[in-house]
């Protein structure tokens, strides 16, 4: 007996509604089938699409189909039909292999109605109709039959146009949206020759969408980096600036790096990025606006790939940020764009299909040829930074001897001048200059002095924030670990004697090891760069967040830490990392006051108020107070009692508040004996 694997109708859902649940990507497989179809032209009609009857329409000026093509092909799933050869008629390389696609987008509607009029046959055109209810009450797929119909040709252009009826979802503007800037990127709109393939979308939204992004404000771009890599796997790079200069170039040693020796595996492809400065004086004698040029990179920013000439989804989207520009940016953020600043493409010539898109055709499989086509851009970007840098150092090194240069310069000149003075008023001209040339070089050893404290500073915050990385993995986790067996275990053995002997000294270890672990994560969070960004920013919030992120570290010291706070959630715009920052170094500053005095009960009182629009924040210590030092001098950076100190934290404080619009003062006994801070902060709403 002779047998055959049949399929249920569920499987039409898991293969279409299912694999693709977005209309817009349903809609956007179709194109890519005019495309592959050697169409010039494809036009999606969106009629009533907020309705439940509402109507998709496809129509293309391509090849066209045959009944034999139609059901050999169109209609087998999991087959394309895609040419022998590998290339179109016009020499295009097919979008796509699986042949499920066109199932899915043809599922989102009730019913789908394909004409098709074959370049081949210019007499006729071929119809078939689904009804994807008549699927409802079969158990098998080939349980349905379905009906091609030959009709006299009523159009003598070739094409197909497929009628998609009764959309089972609605389609909402931010649907029809993501649809029109998919179909206006679809077919590198940034390329020399867009007019090969077009898309029209004909509802409201596609028009400005359209004229937005054929804007092409690459003119205005600062930097072009265009980067290739050949079939041999070996790159090369240059980039050029707005006149179209070449600034740097770099061969495929100089892009890999330290994996020079190695090839990159990825097929051959163009890497191009144009990098903006958005700023007010760039754009002050040009033509083009800065707001023009913001709307255009928010639109189509980031970095697109496309694949034998068609866009690849998600890369390029908002929020999609594959080559993860804006965190290395976040690193290292000197001479870096990010996706708001630039707009770029990959281009990707893959004719021995070694990318392959997942099935849902959210992107590519990350094997290793896409890897490796990632690493190629990246290394790109990497290198560009590095030149720019490069640039950058050796200008302000110029500028440094430009500068010494000039100031003696300046200074034989004066020295003439004041030789030219009269006798009786020449000694008092050059005491006086002398004065003033004393003064200089102090102002100049105080800001050298400042500027090495905050190198110091940086080093030693870095070296903090690598041990507080590095503590809060293994080292912490197997200290703690170990005391627990340790107490575990003693207890089980020594019974009495673990309390009398060992308790109190592995207690002790504990409370340790809770604090440097709430030290770590207190360092780690400070340099979290999303707190960096501007935003509504509840204080309170904040400052019990900052209060809880202690609790351990000041159990740990025999600190009572007490709040009151304001009815209310004030709150103003400013950085998440400011406030943390001034609460910080405030409580900081309050620990390390204990050091100098032996308080019996060392507490710290936190407390906020309203006033006039005013957020007052108070932190009070029982310590010693202010002394050793003058109350002015507090501010001053690198001004401090404590030995090895850095005399930065209020100074951090003060600038801080100081951006923010508000004040600070400071008390040398204040509410609980010790020192007492008042920071004022105005704020938007509470």
């Amino acid at each position: 007996m002779t047998v055959h694997i049949r399929f249920a109708t569920e499987i039409l859902k898991r293969l279409g509604e299912e694999l693709n649940p977005s209309p817009d990507q349903g809609i956007v497989e179709l194109v890519k089938n005019a495309y592959d179809a050697d169409a010039h032209q494809c036009i999606v009609e969106i009629d009533d699409p907020t309705s439940g009857e509402g109507i998709v329409r496809i129509v293309d000026d391509g090849d066209g189909m045959t009944p034999t093509e139609i059901e050999n092909g169109w209609l087998i799933l999991g087959r394309s039909s895609k040419a022998p050869t590998g290339v179109t008629r016009l020499g295009r390389l097919p979008s796509g292999s699986k042949g499920l696609g066109r199932l899915a987008a043809l599922r989102l509607g009730k019913r789908a109605i394909l004409v098709t009029r074959p370049r081949t046959s210019t007499q006729r055109q071929f119809e078939l109709a689904i009804d994807w209810g008549d699927y409802e009450d079969a158990q098998t797929v080939d349980e349905v039959p379905l009906e091609i119909a030959d009709q006299p040709r009523q159009i003598a252009q070739s094409g197909t146009a497929i009628s998609i009826i009764g959309l089972r979802r609605r389609m909402l503007r931010v649907d029809v949206q993501k649809l029109a800037r998919t179909l206006v990127l679809l077919a590198d709109p940034f390329g020399e020759d867009p007019a090969s393939f077009t898309t029209t979308l004909r509802v409201p939204e596609f028009a400005d969408l359209e004229a937005l992004v054929r804007s092409r404000y690459f003119e205005d771009a600062e930097f072009h980096l265009t980067a290739r890599v050949g079939v041999d796997g070996r790159a090369s790079a240059e980039v050029r600036d707005s006149r179209e200069q070449i600034l740097f170039a770099a061969e495929h040693d100089q892009l890999r790096g330290s994996r020079e020796s190695l090839a990159y595996g990825c097929p051959p492809s163009t890497f191009d990025l144009w990098a903006y400065l958005l700023t007010k004086q760039t754009f002050a004698l040009r033509t083009t606006t800065l707001a023009d040029v913001r709307s255009w990179l928010s639109t189509v920013g980031g970095v697109h790939i496309y694949l034998n000439g068609l866009r690849v989804g998600p890369y390029g989207n908002p929020g999609n940020d594959w080559l993860e520009m804006n965190l290395r940016r976040a690193q290292s953020p000197e001479e870096r764009p990010s996706t708001n600043t630039s707009i770029g493409k990959v281009v990707v010539e893959d004719r021995e299909q070694r990318l392959t898109q997942k099935t849902d055709r959210s992107g590519f499989i990350e094997d290793h040829a896409f890897l490796e086509l990632r690493e190629f851009a990246r290394d790109a970007l990497s290198w560009m930074a590095r030149e720019r840098l490069r640039t950058a150092e050796a200008r302000r090194r110029r500028e440094r001897q430009e500068a010494t240069s000039q100031a003696l310069s300046t200074r034989g000149q004066m020295e003439g001048a004041i030789d030219s003075v009269p006798e009786p008023v020449k000694s008092q001209v050059r005491s006086a200059f002398a004065r003033y040339d004393r003064a200089r070089d102090r102002e100049a050893s105080a800001l050298r002095s400042e500027i090495q404290l905050y190198r110091t500073l940086s080093t030693a915050g870095i070296t903090a924030a690598t041990f507080a990385h590095e503590s809060t993995g293994n080292p912490l986790k197997v200290i703690g670990q170990s005391l627990k067996a340790i107490e575990r275990r003693g207890r089980r053995e020594l019974g009495d004697a673990y309390e009398s002997k060992f308790a109190e000294p592995v207690e002790a270890v504990k409370r340790s090891v809770e604090s440097l672990s709430a030290l770590s994560n207190i360092t780690l969070s400070l340099i979290d760069r999303d707190k960096r960004r501007l935003r509504r920013v509840d204080v309170q919030d904040v400052l019990v967040s900052v209060l809880k992120a202690f609790e351990p570290f000041v159990a740990g010291r025999d600190v009572e830490v007490s709040k009151e706070l304001a009815q209310g959630s004030p709150y103003l715009r400013a950085s998440e990392a400011a406030i943390e920052s001034i609460v910080t170094n405030l409580l900081n500053n309050s620990l390390q006051a204990f050091e100098k005095g032996a308080a019996q009960k060392r507490r710290i009182q936190v407390r906020t108020a309203l006033l006039n629009g005013l957020m007052e924040i108070r932190v009070a210590d029982n310590g010693p107070g202010i002394t050793g030092i003058e109350l002015a001098d507090i501010w001053l950076p690198g001004q401090t009692t404590r030995p090895n100190g850095t005399g930065l934290g209020l100074t951090i404080v003060r600038d801080a508040v100081s951006d923010l619009g508000g004040t600070v003062e400071a008390k040398v006994h204040g509410a609980l004996g010790g020192a007492e801070m008042i920071v004022s902060l105005p704020i938007i709403g509470a």
